[in-house]
């Protein structure tokens, strides 16, 4: 009786072990298991990271490879219109330089100094003046009365000698002076500017400027 005792007591001690054994083998699985994952999560998080800060470093890279496109763009786009804005000041600067000089060179061809008459003289100047059309055909003779053809001439000629408008244009005398001249003294409406005009006569074509005089003083008013 005693040794049935004692078998069933190991009988239940066995199986009491290997149920602990049993037990400390799950639990030693599930640490492990456990463990496995949390160092699989941390290496994904690590590698994640990784990723979205390359990901990020190479985003700004862009951006700031852009910037820097656009700011040289900027810089090329600023160089280039100040540089055309340079050429265009200096051609127009140019031009108007050439524009001043060929109109001087144009005034002093066209205008030189005459002897003057008398003192009543201010500047005496010749030009090489046209001969102012005429309507008058066949042999000519002057006709010094006012509202003639000759009349209408000559005040047209003076007008072209002088620069003053025929139209604001005073005549003061017109006189004879000599055979096929006359010598015309005009203003202009306001009688600050008064001159004294020379013109010949050329058969078939007209009146013709040939000295001008601006007077100091209007010694026919």
């Amino acid at each position: 009786m005693k040794n049935s005792k004692d078998n069933k007591k190991n009988t239940r001690s066995n199986k009491y072990d290997k149920e602990r054994k049993t037990v400390k083998i799950l639990t030693f699985a599930v640490v492990i298991a456990a463990l496995i994952v949390v160092i699989l999560l941390i290496m994904s998080l690590f590698s994640g990271g990784d990723s979205q800060q390359e990901g990020i470093t190479e985003s700004s890279s862009v951006v700031i490879e852009d910037s820097n496109d656009s700011t040289q763009s900027e810089a090329q786009s600023s160089e280039s219109s100040s540089e055309s804005s340079s050429e265009s000041s200096s051609e127009s600067v140019a031009s108007e330089s050439a524009e001043s000089e060929e109109s001087e060179e144009s005034e002093s061809d066209e205008k030189e100094e005459a002897e003057p008459t008398d003192d009543n003289v201010a500047e005496a100047y010749t030009e090489d003046w046209k001969p102012v059309e005429t309507e008058q055909e066949g042999e000519h003779t002057t006709n010094f009365n006012e509202g003639s053809q000759d009349r209408i001439e000559i005040k047209k000629a003076a007008a072209v000698a002088t620069g003053l408008n025929e139209s604001d244009m005073t005549e003061w005398w017109v006189g004879n002076g000599g055979e096929g001249q006359v010598v015309a003294t005009v203003s202009d409406s306001d009688q600050t500017k008064t001159y004294r005009v020379y013109l010949n006569w050329i058969d078939g074509e007209g009146w013709q400027p040939a000295k001008v005089e601006q007077l100091k003083e209007n010694d026919k008013r």
